[in-house]
């Protein structure tokens, strides 16, 4: 429930930063193109986590 819930979180508050930041650098994404952006990035972020969580489990064993 929690890594769902941080998932979760993290998508929203990735596509609400996108659609004020991007504007300042001169980018202006579709809402649609945001949704998809911040899903890219909450894949990477997801795959991040179960990659380091993994390799600290390995380190642990050792």
């Amino acid at each position: 429930m929690e890594s769902v819930t941080n998932l979760i979180v993290g998508y929203a508050l990735a596509v609400a930063t996108q659609i004020v930041v991007f504007p300042w650098f001169g980018l202006h994404p579709s809402v649609g193109q945001n949704l998809a952006i911040g899903a890219l990035f909450s894949a990477m972020s997801l795959l991040r986590s179960y990659a380091l969580r993994r390799l600290f489990e390995n380190w642990r064993r050792s």
